[in-house]
């Protein structure tokens, strides 16, 4: 569905209309929570209602000449970010050991490779640029509204992601042997 699409019920639910705004969330929770899932699996559904209710608090500040999607998904991800910083806080302060190592991959014994835990091994600005370009169907322009950045850095981030994607694949499968 199109931002322009959405005018008619972002304008309702600036007005006050709950149902509105019930049908925006409907719109669009099932993308955020697959984005929000591919970037923090355990807190996913947490952070997707806490940003559902920042958007409805936050809703006479939204400029409709933005596109609701975009701007939804950048709560999203400063909500997934705060959460991870909020985390570590709490680690630390609890005297916590924190593993940075990335988890080691379980790969598929038919497929020789595991492209989600390739994925998750990315940085987080990468695996973010990746995923709502290349899975979500956002534009780099989109991508980089959501990301608070500019369109050159998301393709920036969206190719070394996939560089390192290649790179990863094709050692986990062997093709970086020759024969």
């Amino acid at each position: 569905m199109s931002s322009q699409d959405d005018q008619n019920w972002i304008m309702a639910a600036k007005a006050g209309s709950p149902s509105a705004f019930r049908h925006l969330v409907a719109l669009h929770q099932a993308g955020l929570v697959a984005f929000l899932r591919r970037l923090t699996p355990a807190e996913a559904e947490d952070i997707a209602q806490e940003t559902f209710l920042f958007a409805w608090r936050a809703l006479d500040r939204f400029d409709p000449q933005r596109d609701f999607r975009a701007w939804l998904f950048g709560i999203g991800w400063r909500k997934c970010r705060e959460s991870r910083r909020s985390l570590w806080r709490r680690l630390r302060r609890q005297g916590a050991a924190i593993e940075t190592a990335p988890t080691a991959v379980q790969a598929d014994a038919d497929t020789g490779l595991d492209l989600s835990a390739a994925i998750d091994r990315l940085a987080g600005d990468e695996r973010a640029a990746l995923l709502l370009c290349l899975m979500a169907g956002f534009s780099q322009d989109e991508a980089a509204q959501v990301m608070s950045t500019s369109p050159r850095n998301i393709k920036s981030l969206v190719a070394r992601a996939r560089q390192k994607l290649d790179q990863s694949l094709g050692r986990m499968t062997g093709d970086d042997d020759a024969g």
